[in-house]
């Protein structure tokens, strides 16, 4: 649950100001957390049957076809923008850790390009392990990670003080630049909060019986990773916020500077959380990358098209990465665009055309509540993220 968006709250923070800011914080908490009880209880709602995957609960919902042309779309934007997003962190994350242990003019400043291609080499090898098995070593190393520079972004945060020269007005100064930075914000927002494309593929690997269905062990989890995501999500966010204001970086660990030496210790272990990351995210477009070359265009199953498909894929969200290494715009985007429908609205219009609670009752309401909020995410961020693309475009010169 707790992912490299964790480190752009702060700046989301900045963009939406205290009260929205911590409204929207606390809100997309509980939403998540009332959509994602809602998978936990659909995974096994008919007796001897279990949905281990999102497309198969989408199939039961909207049909065969159609359930598939919702589910998977979604689901594949969701896994390559993470990637891509991860590409970018890891370099970035890379990038200070060098400079921090190795500031100039002692050592030569390097290319964030150069950095993201480091990054892309690691993924080029992992790429080739056969299964979700091969990488649980690493997955559990990411987790460890993520807890750890999460605890360091904020305790470094109460070491460095409140700045100075502080404030906490919005970072842009006309109405229209606070309109557009508040839609990317709500994206950096629900990026940190996505955590339900897998839910199901977790759950079905525990164990079921009608005396103990999954649901029971698989709710707990999820409590105690919720409680788990407060503990890192909100102190990250709002201490970052109140020590630095409207000048924190897009990614918190970049507006810290001292220790030294646990600065330089948080981004690698956000590099080695972004490349276990990588791998989850990445194996299911593996699959089905294969899948399509097998089934649907003929090619024979041998060990070189998988060696040409994963390296192909790797390299392309390398190059995208190279070309718009936004870490903030690019989380927004994808934010909005792809996470928000899985994750805030998906869960209950098939939670309300599966049990069909009855009409203005609490859980009618409850559920075109989150899908009005989930569907002006989808909308609204997205235009807040490309928005800033644009404006970072235009002062960027490319592969710098």
């Amino acid at each position: 649950m707790v992912g490299a968006g964790v480190l752009s709250l702060p700046y989301a923070m900045s963009e939406l100001g205290w009260g929205p800011g911590v409204a929207v914080l606390v809100l997309s908490w509980v939403i998540t957390l009332y959509t994602l009880w809602q998978m936990v209880e659909m995974h096994e709602m008919i007796p001897g049957r279990r949905f281990d995957r999102y497309h198969e609960l989408g199939q039961y919902t909207f049909g065969e076809k159609l359930g598939l042309y919702i589910v998977i779309p979604q689901k594949l934007v969701v896994e390559v923008g993470a990637n891509i997003v991860y590409m970018v962190t890891g370099g970035i994350s890379l990038k200070k850790f060098h400079d921090t242990v190795c500031p100039s003019p002692s050592c030569r400043p390097l290319k964030t390009t150069y950095f993201i291609m480091i990054f892309a080499s690691v993924q080029f090898a992992l790429s080739h392990l056969p299964n979700f098995n091969s990488i649980s070593g690493v997955s559990l190393t990411a987790a460890v990670m993520s807890l750890s520079y999460s605890t360091i972004a904020w305790g470094a945060s109460i070491e460095k003080g409140v700045q100075r020269d502080v404030k906490y007005s919005y970072r842009s100064s006309t109405t229209a630049g606070k309109v557009f930075d508040f839609f990317s914000a709500m994206g950096n927002v629900a990026f940190a909060y996505a955590g339900h494309n897998v839910v199901l593929e977790i759950q079905a690997t525990i164990p079921s019986t009608p005396e103990k269905p999954s649901k029971g062990p698989m709710w707990r989890g999820v409590i105690f990773a919720y409680i788990v995501v407060a503990l890192c999500y909100f102190p990250v966010a709002l201490i970052g916020y109140w020590v630095f204001g409207n000048k924190v970086e897009a990614n918190i660990l970049m507006s810290l500077n001292k220790p030294r030496w646990l600065i330089a210790l948080a981004n690698m272990f956000v590099v080695i959380h972004v490349i276990g990351s990588y791998q989850v995210y990445a194996m299911p477009v593996f699959d089905m990358i294969e899948t399509v070359l097998v089934k649907k265009l003929r090619f024979k199953p041998t060990g070189t098209l998988r060696f040409v498909a994963r390296n192909v894929y790797v390299a392309f969200t390398m190059f995208v990465a190279i070309t718009f290494p936004f870490f903030s715009e690019l989380l927004s985007f994808f934010g909005g665009f792809a996470f928000a429908p899985t994750t805030y609205f998906l869960p209950c219009i098939m939670w309300l055309a599966i049990y069909k609670p009855r009409k203005f009752s609490i859980s009618w309401w409850s559920n075109w509540v989150c899908i009005i909020i989930g569907l002006l995410l989808m909308i609204l961020s997205p235009i807040g993220g490309l928005r800033q693309i644009i404006i970072r475009a235009n002062n960027y010169t490319f592969y710098s």
